[in-house]
């Protein structure tokens, strides 16, 4: 049985939902803590915006499991306060009972976030249990370059009926020099 589940996503677990006809509407909220920067005095803020989203699937690993396990890059642009393009790979996995799935991915997203520039990383770690979807997405502690040097934080993203993608972004960044 091929326990992958193609167009899986949210970046795997909302497009899972949405093309697998689950639930016309998704919202996923992160549950990971957001941490203050060791670094100068944080600005709490929230970024919001639309972004456009590409899963490209990617040949099965037969050393890792063959085809129980998906592999998708992924290539984003995000637009708003975050306008950035984002870059990672997805791994994903269903199991025999319908609507259970999880998935884990890695993002770096490069562009400016509220007119800063610079990069950081995105870990995603997400699942479906009968339906019902979980997903934290945080930013992985120390990966901020250049003027996002110092970020932490969380991000949330929603499917909207018909696909459309946005995010919502809360972080801490030090005060620019």
């Amino acid at each position: 049985m091929n326990r992958f589940l193609p167009g899986t996503s949210a970046t795997i677990l909302a497009a899972l939902a949405v093309s697998a006809n689950m639930m016309s509407s998704t919202a996923f909220a992160t549950t990971e803590s957001v941490s203050t920067p060791s670094k100068g005095k944080a600005m709490t803020q929230q970024a919001t915006g639309p972004f456009d989203v590409k899963m490209i699937p990617q040949p099965a690993d037969p050393a890792a499991a063959g085809e129980t396990i998906g592999r998708m890059v992924l290539d984003k642009k995000y637009h708003g306060a975050l306008e950035a393009v984002g870059k990672g790979q997805m791994l994903a996995m269903r199991t025999a009972v319908a609507g259970s799935a999880g998935y884990v991915a890695m993002e770096l997203i490069t562009g400016k976030l509220d007119g800063r520039s610079g990069s950081f990383a995105v870990q995603h770690t997400g699942s479906m249990n009968r339906g019902a979807a979980t997903m934290v997405l945080a930013i992985v502690p120390d990966s901020g370059t250049g003027e996002l040097t110092g970020l932490t934080g969380t991000m949330e993203i929603n499917v909207a009926e018909g696909g459309k993608h946005s995010y919502k972004l809360d972080y801490l960044l030090p005060k620019a020099p």
